[in-house]
């Protein structure tokens, strides 16, 4: 099941590819706020339509009169900003006020993609070699092959959904890393007491009394997390629901790879007591 997840998922990011957003596209992202119920999407869809500004997208941002608006322009200076309040205004009247306005060059932008993804691959890297150090190269294969399933579903997901990929989103993979990586070490360590405790019992038995001996704590640290990432997700609002949704899949997939992947390498790879006996030696 995992290797299909994987699989789809490189597959999507592939073809259908990721919704990057104003981040790493550049161009310019507006939160208007409406005090006229005539102001909709539609309305303003036409309005900016008529403004020759290139691509652009509206749609509803948090409360009923809240709207955001995508535009995928070059020009994102402060001048461009007020020409597009005043034909604006002459569309739809003044009964409307810019809460927000982020411009992005197209430079930034592509410094901002390829900051985020040297940020992502490095912490892969830094985990491979705090896990080669802590414990034997077969469970530093077994964490990194666990976090490289959760970045890519998630990522997989993101593109599935068409959901937006953003700064915030390059910190919520960070951090999932992190607890993928948190969860993996504690029952490698309980894997690794159990292995110079018990020399009679084979790997794959001796994984599952690991797991079973650390699975409360898993569950309980999982919930609790997801109780606050879900609550934020509900009344963070709009900002925070990329962020918060990349989270909460994260943690689900986090603590189910540390499990059913990170474990089940070391079963493969049929790691004993001589193994742990030899790296100790040395």
């Amino acid at each position: 099941m995992s290797l299909s997840l994987v699989v789809i998922s490189i597959l999507l990011l592939f073809f259908k590819g990721l919704n990057f957003g104003v981040d790493f596209k550049g161009g310019t992202l507006i939160e208007l706020r409406a005090d006229d119920k005539n102001i909709n999407v539609t309305s303003l869809r036409q309005s900016f339509s008529k403004m020759n500004i290139g691509d652009f997208n509206v749609k509803k941002f948090g409360n009923e009169n809240d709207y955001l608006i995508k535009i995928e322009k070059k020009d994102t200076s402060t001048n461009a900003i007020e020409v597009i309040k005043k034909k604006l205004r002459l569309s739809v009247g003044n009964s409307f006020n810019f809460r927000r306005v982020e411009n992005v060059g197209p430079k930034v932008s592509a410094e901002l993609l390829k900051s985020g993804i040297i940020a992502i691959a490095l912490s892969l890297v830094a985990m491979l070699f705090y896990i080669w150090i802590r414990f034997e190269w077969q469970f530093s294969l077994g964490a990194i092959l666990a976090l490289f399933h959760d970045v890519i579903i998630t990522l997989g997901l993101f593109s599935l959904l068409n959901l937006e990929i953003n700064l915030s989103i390059v910190a919520a993979v960070l951090t999932i890393v992190g607890y993928s990586m948190n969860d993996t070490v504690v029952i490698y360590d309980r894997v690794r007491e159990n292995l110079k405790k018990f020399s009679d019992i084979k790997i794959f038995e001796l994984t599952n009394i690991s797991i079973n001996e650390t699975l409360s704590r898993t569950i309980i640290t999982s919930v609790t997390t997801l109780l606050a990432l879900v609550s934020i997700y509900l009344f963070g609002g709009e900002i925070l629901k990329g962020f918060s949704l990349a989270m909460i899949m994260g943690v689900i997939f986090g603590t189910y790879s540390s499990i059913y992947i990170a474990n089940p390498v070391l079963v493969k790879l049929r790691v004993s007591q001589k193994t742990i006996l030899k790296e100790d030696s040395e």
